[in-house]
């Protein structure tokens, strides 16, 4: 662990397991409340000149970026194992790191003055909120902890992050290798279970929680960051469709959709969860997506010719085995897939189900792994109700030869995101977050960059005699 800048060994250690193979590869360590403790008033203490100095910001964040470009060929390897995902697909991740630091290294923050005449000049200034604990969650470490990094360093706060216990590793040996570059104390991380992550959310130090992961664990992390009213940004989960209109290509749409389900082995917070397709041309859309399903070669993440990788731990391998059973058991056809693959690990056949409807566990939950169910419609209105009709509202995708059409079909959809003709294009220049109970707050851009700041209005009067109009008033 990082602590002040140092490291920080621990009396105790947990297993971290290799989802290709279901076995213990590596300990990481157990922080305990006192090193927690420590965390904190190191990034409390390290918060009062940080903030002081736009200029330090800037540069750190570009020092940042080179290390953690350069960090490729060390941190992949870590990553592949302790996640599943291909070397390529782990190093696309420190490369990410890098990209959102240089973005919010050179974002401007330009002055933003609502008044100035001869009674005041008036203006609105962005503040750090001070202590930040950050949490991470499994699918992409290392892309979704400087997506809290980049931006909370930017605004003048100090973290203490705690990724995942299913992936601590990578972000450890991230935090470690940027000691060289960033001041003590500024970025502080620690390890551990569940326990650790209450412990953060509760903790009297920090006045905002930054958490991706689960909406059941995100509301809980929102109760316990309420007594003492800190600020959240929850990013959680999604169960994201896609609408197939009637003029798009099935070939087409077939590839680009199964790239938009499958990445990451469908461990996407915004993957496509589910598509809606035509009666008149859902054979040949299954056909495709199933074409897909079986060319994909699924293996372990050191084979260079892998391109998904296991589930990345046994719950969440055990709760996909559970939907496809339980869609299967409700009518469903797997016309591709449907089983775990005979091998040691945590892999699943990439799975394309049919014959099935809303009201299925595998369309109304978020099944976060390789299985895809295809739904037939008849009525575009019905089918954006459709899409509607749940408590998610991450993102969603429509897909149509007519681009006009398929843009207002994609603005009657209820989430954060709406793409049309494509799926998963982010970047750190726009806004990402959910509707409803797929998050509070949003992350990147300018946008995100707010979350981490509390907002202050200067007023300077120019008045000689300190007076305005509401005090005068009281004069007269």
């Amino acid at each position: 662990m990082t602590i002040g800048g140092e490291s920080v060994p621990a009396a105790e250690s947990f297993g971290v397991v290799n989802p290709a193979n279901g076995e213990v590869f590596a300990h990481a360590p157990e922080c305990t409340r006192q090193q927690l403790d420590a965390a904190f008033e190191a990034a409390s203490k390290a918060q009062r000149d940080w903030k002081a100095d736009e200029g330090l910001r800037r540069e750190t964040l570009l020092k940042v970026a080179d290390v953690m470009m350069g960090a490729g060929a060390e941190i992949a390897p870590i990553l592949t194992a302790e996640q599943g995902k291909p070397l390529a697909d782990a190093g696309i991740e420190t490369f990410a790191a890098a990209i959102w630091c240089q973005y919010y290294a050179n974002l401007e923050t330009p002055p933003n003055v609502v008044q100035d005449d001869d009674a005041a000049r008036v203006e609105v200034v962005r503040r750090p909120v001070g202590v930040v604990a950050a949490i991470t969650p499994w699918n992409y470490p290392l892309t979704l902890a400087f997506w809290k990094i980049a931006p909370a360093l930017l605004a003048g706060n100090t973290l203490v992050i705690k990724p995942s216990p299913f992936t601590p590793l990578s972000t450890l040996k991230a935090v470690e290798l940027l000691r060289d570059v960033v001041p003590p104390g500024v970025i502080n991380a620690v390890s551990g279970g569940d326990d650790l992550g209450a412990w953060m959310t509760s903790h009297p130090v920090p006045r905002k929680v930054s958490f991706t992961g689960s909406i059941e664990t995100g509301k809980k992390v929102a109760m316990s960051a309420a007594p003492d009213l800190k600020r959240v940004t929850l990013e959680l989960g999604g169960n994201d469709p896609a609408i197939v209109l009637e003029d798009a290509d099935p070939a087409v749409v077939g590839k680009a959709i199964f790239a938009g389900a499958f990445m990451n082995n469908g461990q996407v917070c915004s993957a496509i969860k589910r598509v809606y397709v035509p009666e008149a041309m859902y054979g040949d859309v299954v056909d495709a997506l199933s074409e897909q399903a079986l060319a994909i070669k699924v293996g372990d993440g050191t084979d260079p010719e892998s391109k998904l990788g296991p589930i990345n731990n046994k719950p969440q391998f055990e709760r996909v085995k559970e939907l496809v059973s339980d869609a299967v058991v409700h009518g469903a056809t797997a016309t591709v897939g449907g089983h775990a693959m005979d091998r040691p690990g945590y892999f699943f056949e990439p799975t394309i189900l049919t014959g099935l409807s809303d009201g299925t566990r595998i369309v109304d939950e978020e099944q976060f792994g390789p299985a895809l169910p295809v739904i037939a419609y008849r009525d575009e209105d019905d089918v954006i109700d459709r899409a509607n009709a749940t408590h998610f509202g991450l993102s969603g995708s429509v897909w149509g030869t007519d681009t006009d059409r398929a843009a207002d079909v994609a603005g009657q959809l209820e989430c954060g995101t709406a793409w049309v003709n494509t799926h998963l294009a982010l970047g750190p220049n726009q806004p990402f977050g959910g509707f409803k109970w797929s998050g509070i707050g949003v992350e990147n851009g300018p946008w995100g960059l707010a979350e981490f700041t509390e907002v202050q209005a200067v007023y300077r009067s120019k008045m000689p005699d300190g007076l305005n109009l509401n005090t005068a008033s009281l004069l007269s």
